[in-house]
Parts: structure tokens; sequence; C-alpha cells
């Protein structure tokens, strides 16, 4: 069966692809505007647009640190 590269993910997936916890992913979703989808209840991701996310730098502790700043 041939997998379909540009579907989405579910939070165990993208926990397993960038090898973290479900609640490190809740905080950056909620603290680093990682790129999620909400479906109902569900969290959703396309993998293509976290990996970018990821590449950009988006959850390092100095984009949090700017973004307060700027808030000020």
């Amino acid at each position: 069966m041939v997998e379909i590269e540009d579907r989405w993910l579910s939070i165990h997936e993208i926990c397993s692809h960038l090898g973290v916890s479900k609640d490190t992913v809740y905080k950056w979703i909620d603290k680093h505007d990682m790129p999620a989808h909400r479906m109902g209840r569900l969290w959703k991701f396309k993998k293509n647009e976290v990996d970018k996310w990821v590449k950009a730098g988006g959850a390092s502790a100095k984009a949090v640190k700017s973004q307060s700043q700027s808030n000020k």
C-alpha cells in the first residue's frame, strides 16, 4: 500500500516524527504558534508545515522572549 505524503498527521504521529511528548506539542501550539489545525476536538498537522516551522526556529526560547517583549 502506498502512503500519501500530504496527509494530515495525528498528535501521536507528529510526536513520533519530532521525538517529543504530547505535552510538548500542546505547549508549542499554545505558546510558540506551532502550525496545527483543530478538527473538532482533534489536532491535525501537515508534516511539511511543521518541518518548515522547526527549521525556522519556531520552538526556540528566543522566539518566545522576542514575542513577549514586543507585546509590552
